[in-house]
C-alpha cells in the first residue's frame, strides 16, 4: 500500500488521534465519523480535507480504508470491532475493549482467524516518569518487589452523573479508569495476577441517576507472591491523578503531584531523591506513530493483544469479586 489510510470513531478523544497519525509520514487520516452535530459541524470546518460522516459504517465497511480508531462511547466499542475485523481492518481502541467477558472472548476468536493489529491506548506505559521507574526496576534498583498500589483519581464526578457514562446499559470504573493502572502494574513489575478481592460503593454518586460504584478498590495476589492493591475512585475530591507506590526490598517509589520520591535508606536522616522526569507528560495520539509501523513492518505493537486480553481479564475478575464481595481467581482469556 501507498499510504495508509485512517478512519476515526468518535471525535472526544479521538480528535487528539489525528495529530498521532499524520506524524507518521506513510499515514493519512481520510475520514472522521460522530453522531454530535456539534461535533460534525466542528470537523467540516477544522478538517475540510477529509470525508466526515455520522455513520459508522462508512468508515468501518469503506475498502480504501486499512486502519480504524475506535473512540466512541464504550458501549459501542464491541460490535465496531467485530464489524472492524469482518472488513479487514487494522483496529487502534480506546479502552475498554468492551464491556463483558464473552464479548472479549468473541473478539479474540475472531482475531485468531485474521491477520490483523489492535492496539489500545493504555497511555500511562507513555509517561516519562514511570518509563523511568520501569527502567530501574529492570536494572535491579529496587531489589525484590513484594509490594505495589496506585490509585486512579478521576476526580470528575460530573463525567459519570451528568455524561453518557450513566446513561448507557452498564458502566464499569474499573474497566473505564482502573485498566489502565492495572496494565501499568503488569507492564511495571511483568508478573501475572493471579487472584483478586474487591469492595465497592456509590456514596459519592448517591443521590444523582447514575446506578454503578463509583468507587472500587482491589486487593491483588500476584504470582510471584508480590501483593498489590488498586483502586478506581471517580466521585473523590482532587484533580486528576494516578497515585503509585512500589516497594522493593533496596528501595521505594512514591509518585506525588509535584514530583516523584525515591527512598534508598530507612533512615529519616537521608531523605529521599526528587523524581522530576515529566509526569504525565503524555499525548493521547503518542502511540500511533509505533503502531503504524508496526502495521508496516511486523513488529510488535508497544501495547499487544495478548497485553489487552491480559488486563481486561484481570479487570473482569475484579468486577466479579466487587459484585460478590469476595476473592475470585482470574481466568485469562
Amino acid at each position: 500500500m501507498s499510504k495508509i489510510k485512517v478512519g476515526i470513531i468518535g471525535l472526544g478523544v479521538g480528535e487528539q488521534h489525528i495529530e498521532g497519525y499524520q506524524k507518521h509520514p506513510d499515514c493519512e487520516v481520510t475520514a472522521l465519523c460522530d453522531f454530535s452535530k456539534e461535533k460534525l459541524a466542528m470537523a467540516r470546518e477544522k478538517y475540510p480535507d477529509k470525508k466526515i460522516t455520522d455513520n459508522a459504517n462508512e468508515i468501518l465497511e469503506d475498502p480504501e480504508i486499512n486502519v480504524v480508531s475506535i473512540a466512541s462511547y464504550d458501549n459501542y466499542h464491541y460490535e465496531q470491532i467485530v464489524k472492524a475485523i469482518e472488513h479487514d481492518k487494522h483496529i487502534f481502541v480506546e479502552k475498554p475493549l468492551c464491556l463483558y467477558e464473552d464479548h472479549a472472548k468473541y473478539i479474540k476468536s475472531l482475531l485468531k482467524k485474521k491477520q490483523l493489529k489492535m492496539s489500545s491506548n493504555l497511555i500511562l506505559r507513555k509517561c516519562p516518569r514511570f518509563r523511568l521507574v520501569q527502567k530501574l526496576i529492570k536494572e535491579g534498583k529496587f531489589g525484590r518487589l513484594f509490594h505495589i498500589e496506585s490509585d486512579y483519581n478521576y476526580g470528575r464526578l460530573n463525567k459519570i452523573t451528568g455524561g453518557w457514562r450513566g446513561k448507557i446499559d452498564f458502566y464499569s470504573v474499573i474497566l473505564g479508569g482502573g485498566i489502565h493502572i492495572i496494565d501499568l502494574m503488569l507492564w511495571l513489575v511483568g508478573e501475572d495476577i493471579d487472584e483478586v478481592a474487591a469492595y465497592g460503593n456509590s456514596i459519592a454518586s448517591e443521590k444523582t441517576n447514575f446506578r454503578y460504584n463509583d468507587m472500587v478498590v482491589s486487593v491483588l495476589k500476584f504470582n510471584n507472591g508480590m501483593v498489590g492493591k488498586i483502586s478506581a475512585n471517580f466521585g473523590c475530591i482532587m484533580p486528576h491523578f494516578h497515585s503509585l507506590s512500589i516497594y522493593g526490598t533496596n528501595a521505594t517509589f512514591i509518585n506525588g503531584l509535584e514530583y516523584g520520591m525515591l527512598f534508598e535508606s530507612r533512615d529519616p536522616a537521608d531523605g529521599y531523591k526528587k523524581i522530576t522526569t515529566p509526569y504525565p507528560g503524555v499525548h493521547k495520539g503518542d502511540f500511533l506513530f509505533g503502531f503504524v509501523d508496526s502495521i508496516l513492518n511486523g513488529s510488535r505493537d508497544e501495547v499487544s493483544q495478548d497485553d489487552i486480553f491480559k488486563s481486561m481479564s484481570v479487570c473482569f475478575a475484579i468486577e466479579k469479586a466487587a459484585n460478590q464481595s469476595t476473592s475470585v481467581k482470574v481466568n485469562y482469556l
